[in-house]
């Protein structure tokens, strides 16, 4: 799949001309950035047959897997997310897996889409960097246009039915006092992953080489700089990896659904 990106991200401060122009094929790039008042979100499209047992993981999974909303069988729309939204076409890059194995990259589902097709969409830290970056806290990714970096960990989720698999990180760096201050801005929003799962060592979680993250792109770390891992919803493509799903559709990593909903309205701790 060819990406296409717009200059100017600040173009879609509203949440429907950004999905207006995914749609379009506009914008092919990632989604940080766009909409930032709005809520973004993984996606998870699975058979109905498999649609149980991925509630039963995420319940287990809060932290990696918050769920924000679960359509009905067959259904490309979820009003509670966004009036016009369409499931099918408004991301700008789904990721295809067969047994396990990606198939395909595309950037629009409708020739795909199933009558049995059920599609959870799960909160997004791109939903807390605009709270990050207004507490002050300087976001490298951010500032130089790139993806998030994100990183298969050691950490194990906990299983339910056939998923299972590791949990999966994105990484930003700070300073130990943005860090500080990062743990408690997050913390307070555990519908977009709450606050980090480690700071620090990279190796006490299982990533062997920072510079080379599994999805997204490297970051550099200044020295007096740490890594900060928040779980990530990128989860459930290595949990799709791990259990070798029959088919599952997720979202491209760092390409994500750009909901109605406003960051400011998250449930709040």
């Amino acid at each position: 799949m060819t990406l296409h990106f717009h200059p100017s991200p600040a173009a879609y401060a509203d949440a429907r001309a950004a999905r207006r122009a995914i749609r379009n094929g506009e914008w092919r790039g990632h989604t940080s950035g766009l909409a930032p008042a709005h809520v973004q979100g993984n996606l998870m499209i699975l058979p109905q047959a498999l649609a149980q047992d991925f509630q039963t993981f995420c319940q287990q999974n809060p932290k990696p897997c918050p769920v924000l909303g679960v359509s009905r069988p067959g259904a490309r729309d979820l009003p509670a997310l966004g009036a016009d939204l369409d499931l099918a076409t408004d991301v700008p890059g789904y990721v295809v897996y067969e047994d396990g194995e990606k198939v395909a990259e595309v950037g629009d589902l409708t020739p795909l889409w199933r009558d049995d097709f059920v599609t959870f969409v799960l909160g997004c830290s791109f939903s807390f960097e605009s709270a990050l970056i207004e507490a002050g806290i300087p976001l490298r990714h951010v500032a130089q246009g790139r993806n998030v970096a994100m990183y298969k960990t050691s950490i194990p989720t906990q299983p339910a039915g056939p998923f299972h698999g590791p949990l999966v990180v994105s990484m930003r760096p700070m300073r130990a006092a943005d860090a500080i201050k990062a743990v408690q801005v997050t913390a307070r929003v555990p519908a977009v992953h709450g606050a980090p799962v480690h700071l620090g060592d990279p190796s006490l979680i299982g990533i062997a080489d920072i510079a080379k993250p599994d999805f997204g792109d490297a970051i550099d770390i200044a020295p007096d700089e740490i890594p900060v891992f928040w779980a990530c919803g990128v989860t459930p493509q290595a949990v799709a990896m791990a259990a070798r799903l029959p088919l599952c559709i997720t979202h491209a990593p760092g390409l994500m659904l750009i909901t109605d909903l406003l960051n400011r309205d998250l449930p709040y701790r």
